[in-house]
């Protein structure tokens, strides 16, 4: 038997969508504490699943190990369709424990495109191996087509930077009572419209902020001036996906994210992915007012939802 446990990142947006560039995507996000997700696998001569999810990244994953089956049991999930990740580390959760349930290597980065994963974000797969904050490389402009690629006819892209998440740093996670965020084929289905569409001069203004705020605030230690960077970096990302969402952030999203925005608690505020899912920077002297000012914000915007305080996480998966 195998056991993983992974967790739940934030997805901070693109550095570009325009095909006027070289290099497409480039994803900023960062790991954390929680929400996690464990999963549990043992061999078995069929696959045995009642997470219908987590069954068909099974069956994907008995096909690419050569393997007749196993008994897969999902202990603790994270919000699926949320901007939390859950598809990413679901597959992969289950790829590493069902390939160490029959002594074989994981090897998550190079295998998961067969599993529909990393086509355009590296920020999961860079995640579940490491952890920490990252920025990915994207992909080779050149490489984009009209069609959606078969899946894994891609690779995951690089890591350009990683930096450990300082210990006293925090984020506010606050999930609205809302549809669930684009995936599968309706998700790439306006990717596609989106850098069709994309002002190259956005992702120009992004470089910008990625270069001289990110990353020295990351380097530094400082929450508040990383917080203000993100938030930009998502604020910009929204101008490009605002027809597809129905505005910089997805209602209810932008009411939350408005009335977040003027808590002194938090630092920067934005949408994790496609949301619902609000992300709030601060630290742990400011973590309870900041739960406060997201239960707040909830209530500003006349929804329910659920609200907690993460830490980093600076780590990869645990594999037992």
């Amino acid at each position: 038997m195998a056991r993983v446990e992974t967790a739940a990142r934030l997805h901070f947006g693109f550095g570009n969508l325009s095909l006027a560039h070289d290099r497409l995507y480039g994803a900023l996000g960062v790991a954390l504490d929680r929400p996690t997700l464990a999963v549990e696998a043992t061999t078995a001569e069929a696959v045995v699943c009642d997470d219908d999810v987590a069954a068909e990244y099974a069956e994907r994953v008995c096909d690419l190990l050569s393997v007749p089956g196993a008994e897969v049991s999902v202990e603790s999930d994270l919000p699926r369709h949320a901007g939390l990740g859950s598809g990413t580390q679901t597959a992969l959760a289950v790829l590493a424990a069902i390939a160490r349930a029959y002594g074989r290597a994981p090897a998550a980065r190079e295998r998961a495109p067969d599993l529909g994963r990393g086509g355009r974000s590296g920020v999961g797969v860079a995640t579940f191996e490491q952890g920490g904050f990252v920025l990915d490389a994207g992909h080779p402009a050149a490489l984009f087509t009209a069609d959606a690629p078969e899946v894994g006819a891609w690779e995951v892209p690089e890591v350009s930077a990683r930096h450990p998440v300082p210990e006293d740093w925090r984020f506010l996670v606050v999930v609205p009572d809302a549809p669930a965020g684009r995936s599968g084929d309706d998700e790439d289905a306006s990717m596609r419209q989106v850098v069709g569409d994309a002002d190259p001069g956005i992702a120009d203004r992004i470089s910008g902020v990625v270069v001289r705020g990110v990353l020295p605030a990351i380097a530094a230690g400082d929450a508040a001036r990383f917080g203000d960077a993100v938030s930009e970096v998502g604020r910009l990302n929204g101008a490009w996906y605002a027809d597809e969402q129905g505005g910089t952030y997805r209602p209810p999203v932008g009411s939350v994210v408005d009335a977040l925005s003027k808590s002194a608690a938090v630092y920067g505020v934005g949408q994790s992915s496609w949301g619902p899912a609000v992300y709030g920077v601060t630290d742990a002297a400011h973590a309870d007012a900041a739960r406060e000012a997201g239960a707040d914000a909830l209530e500003a915007a006349g929804v329910d939802g659920e609200v907690l305080v993460a830490a980093g996480r600076n780590r990869g998966a645990s594999i037992d």
